[in-house]
């Protein structure tokens, strides 16, 4: 019972039965005399109850992924499990072939227009994110910078918003922004190296040829002096390669 009892109260009628239904097959496992196969029902259920708390959709670009949080809401507001390590290392780290720890997590609150990016930090300072929107809305781009990709200058975006509540996972390796598409917005991530203002790096969040339709008018885009000075990609000379492992 115990997952289950623990998030009781929060779970729609739908899942509710959902989770009774594993918690009856829990009992029916207590009855199972044959080891083997109560180890195997286990894991069954096991996997079966842990799906339904994270979804991981994979993208054009291997590595770059959405994940989207199972909401249990009800007329008294809702409840998500915005992360956990156990279920990322689960879902997320046999797409990517290895492990993600993160160890610092920002947050920046931001007005209608502002767009921030295209950042990353230069080996061996080099992070990824996993990023969501806490209020308002954002367009989030991932952009691929690693030379002899086959994806290089390629870029996913995804919108972000407080009610779809999902998160975008980008790799090291990757260029990250984001632009505000609500009146305000509150941005968190999650990074797996720490901030290392020495190895800042970024290439043009306004360069056309990148083909990013960030939704922002022209005439309403906010950008700090430092990214307005960032390199086109015609013009960048990447630190990072494919071939060379960033993990």
């Amino acid at each position: 019972m115990c997952l289950a009892a623990a998030k009781l109260d929060w779970i729609s009628e739908n899942r509710m039965q959902k989770m009774l239904s594993q918690c009856w097959k829990i009992t029916i496992v207590s009855a199972i005399s044959n080891v083997t196969k109560r180890k195997k029902l286990c894991i069954q259920i096991k996997n079966s109850i842990e799906n339904i708390y994270m979804e991981v959709i994979k993208t054009a670009i291997d590595g770059v992924l959405i994940i989207e949080p199972k909401v249990f809401a009800d007329a008294r507001g809702y409840f998500f499990e915005s992360f956990s390590q156990r279920e990322f290392d689960e879902k997320v780290a046999p797409i990517l072939g290895h492990t993600i720890n993160f160890v610092q997590d920002n947050e920046s609150m931001s007005s209608y227009g502002v767009m921030r990016g295209l950042h990353f930090q230069c080996p061996p300072f080099t992070q990824s994110k996993l990023v969501r929107c806490v209020k308002g809305a954002v367009l989030d781009v991932a952009v691929d910078i690693r030379k002899d990709s086959t994806t290089y200058g390629k870029h996913v975006a995804v919108e972000l918003t407080e009610d779809n509540h999902r998160q975008f996972f980008v790799p090291r390796g990757f260029a990250h922004g984001f632009a505000v598409l609500s009146e305000t917005a509150v941005f968190q991530y999650k990074c797996d190296n720490f901030y290392a203002p020495q190895a800042d790096g970024g290439i043009s969040i306004i360069d056309d040829s990148l083909g990013i339709d960030w939704r922002i008018p022209t005439d309403k885009a906010l950008l700090s002096e430092k990214d307005t000075k960032h390199a086109l990609l015609k013009d960048f000379d990447s630190p990072f390669d494919i071939n060379v492992n960033l993990y």
